[in-house]
């Protein structure tokens, strides 16, 4: 497994801890388990899928790589909730820029 690939995977899953923790909390704390689950599972395949041996490019491009593949992947999730939760949608589009980002940092790519 690539170095790209296990730092995009620890950066889903951390990604996922907070986004689980927002939910949580919007949901007065009476989110079921399987819901929170799922929705840290969701981060972690945006990790997985940004983490792809993808080809070097600008940072525009990989940027919006991310921004494209945090849509598709979050749509999964924000489908099952009958798209209601459309907060969890967007945080999933900017969890793969953030993700992008961090992978292309200057200091990576020594």
């Amino acid at each position: 497994m690539s170095k790209r690939m296990i730092k995009a995977l620890i950066g889903g899953a951390l990604l996922g801890i907070i986004c689980v923790v927002g939910a949580y909390v919007r949901s007065d704390f009476t989110a079921s388990w399987i819901v929170v689950f799922s929705l840290w599972f969701n981060r972690v395949v945006i990790g997985l899928v940004v983490g792809a041996p993808w080809p070097v490019t600008d940072t525009k491009k990989s940027l919006l790589r991310g921004a494209i593949l945090g849509l598709l992947v979050s749509f999964a999730f924000y489908s099952s909730t009958g798209f209601t939760d459309y907060i969890s949608f967007i945080a999933g589009i900017a969890y793969g820029v953030i993700l992008e980002t961090w992978l292309n940092r200057k200091s990576n790519k020594a």
